[in-house]
């Protein structure tokens, strides 16, 4: 299996500094802060691109599990929403939210949410998150 990868670079201090990030596969290159992790500012951030990589992987862990069920979906579509929060010792991540919404033919409300809580479980991004409570809200559309 391939191992994938990514840089980051980070000049000056916490506050007043500035980084930048690279995905190795040359498909997102760009500047991060404190501000933009923090507060509002522009850039992208650590939090946001955990996002991304939890997002991409619970859509396609829950459309092979579908498909292999034979209930192939139309689309899965999924955000993540990861809470950085303040603790006595620094930061943390203590929750996910995924929320995904998912057309699917032929398939009961009840089957697809076994479905989604598996593909949960069975991400491998949720996996090496599991430290973080991961909320699932699922939904079926189209119908």
């Amino acid at each position: 299996m391939p191992v994938r990868s990514s840089e980051a670079a980070w000049e000056g201090d916490l506050k007043s500094g500035k980084g930048t990030v690279k995905l190795e596969s040359g498909a997102f290159s760009g500047p991060y802060s404190f501000q933009s992790r923090f507060e509002s500012g522009t850039g992208t951030n650590p939090e946001e691109l955990i996002a991304a990589a939890h997002a991409g992987c619970f859509s396609m862990a829950l459309s092979h599990a579908l498909a292999s069920a034979g209930f192939p979906p139309k689309r899965v579509h999924t955000v993540a929403k990861v809470h950085l929060e303040k603790v006595p010792d620094g930061f943390a991540i203590p929750k996910i939210d995924l929320v995904t919404d998912a057309d699917v033919p032929n398939i009961t409300p009840e089957a697809f949410q076994e479905y989604a809580a598996k593909a949960k479980a069975g991400c491998p991004v949720s996996k090496v998150l599991a430290g973080a409570e991961i909320a699932l809200d699922a939904k079926l559309v189209g119908r």
